[in-house]
């Protein structure tokens, strides 16, 4: 248990460390976006229509990611202003030590596409989970799947503190499972598609989401950044809007080969994640269900399951301050 938590511990204190170190350097005429490969989404289209760069008048630089925690740390430096589908884990994990992070918008829900996938050869089911006890799970901390993965636990019966748990991105795991060196592994995008081929979900979207398993992720951005940068912060959520229409109306075929070819995956296998997820409207973003209401109290439910396993040490009071909604509600 104890070994599990340091590297979580070990990424706040790094992102802490760096921002307190450095003072975010924000060019005027250009601005650097965290994302994931392999996961699939409408802006990757608008990415690579330079829709970005049209709107707001500057060069956009795109990073790519492994994890939200690497996010987090990235935008403690100020190497990066804005993160593109940010888990809600790792901002939690971030706000919660004191890194002055806001979410922005709801990037994507996606209940079947964030999972833990248990060995084929071990046989086990939703029936037969308290079998995992004193198992080795691959999980990468401080993300939707470490939350979700501490949730499903904890549903089953299984005392965390008998698991081996190693700290691996999805990729790692999907590869880990199909060499047999852990028993169960947890992850998100391509990574579970791979590690569906050597075994099984123990709960669906569905079932996840009835016992309170939200999964969803969010636009960030540093609090500072999005104060002295409110129009352009509102004009690059206008232009994601905008693809997450044009995909919800109609799943266009040419729209689909620019987000594969941007996600880094083939046609087929990017239909296939994307196909699981959801781009809530402004509307629907602004509303109580998410950013005007639940969200705070979600976060603060996560971050009160992470005090409660030893994977951060406190959680804020509230977490409705984390929550900027001036940048969408702006837009027209």
């Amino acid at each position: 248990m104890t070994n599990f938590m340091k590297p979580l511990l070990g990424v706040s204190a790094i992102a802490l460390a760096s921002f307190a170190a450095a003072t975010p350097a924000v060019a005027q005429d250009s601005l650097t976006v965290g994302y994931f490969l392999e996961w699939p989404m409408p802006f990757l289209a608008a990415k690579a229509d330079g829709a970005y760069e049209e709107a707001l008048g500057m060069e956009v630089n795109w990073v790519s990611f492994e994890t939200g925690t690497a996010m987090s740390a990235a935008m403690a430096s100020g190497d990066v202003q804005i993160s593109i589908s940010q888990g809600v884990p790792p901002f939690v994990v971030a706000v919660s030590s004191g890194q002055p992070l806001q979410m922005i918008d709801v990037a994507v829900s996606y209940s079947e596409n964030d999972n833990c996938v248990v060995a084929t050869e071990l046989e086990i089911d939703k029936d037969s989970a308290g079998e995992l006890a004193g198992k080795k799970v691959a999980v990468p901390l401080g993300t939707a799947s470490h939350y979700g993965f501490l949730k499903q636990m904890d549903h089953f019966g299984v005392d965390i503190s008998t698991l081996e748990i190693v700290d691996m991105a999805p990729t790692d795991g999907a590869a880990a499972l199909a060499q047999g060196s852990v028993d169960f592994a947890c992850g998100y995008g391509g990574g579970l598609t791979r590690m569906k081929e050597h075994g099984n979900i123990l709960l669906t979207g569905a079932e996840k989401e009835e016992l309170g398993i939200l999964v969803f992720d969010v636009t960030s951005a540093p609090s500072d950044f999005i104060v002295e940068n409110e129009e352009l912060v509102s004009t690059f959520l206008s232009v994601t809007a905008e693809a997450n229409a044009t995909w919800n109306d109609s799943h266009p075929a040419e729209m689909l080969s620019k987000i594969a070819m941007e996600s880094g995956m083939d046609e087929e296998a990017a239909l296939a994640s994307i196909s699981g997820f959801t781009f809530p409207t402004i509307e629907e973003q602004i509303s109580e269900k998410w950013l005007g209401g639940t969200a705070a109290s979600y976060m603060k439910g996560v971050a009160d399951v992470f005090v409660e396993s030893g994977a951060i040490p406190s959680a804020l009071e509230s977490y409705e301050g984390t929550i900027a909604l001036g940048p969408l509600e702006a837009i027209e």
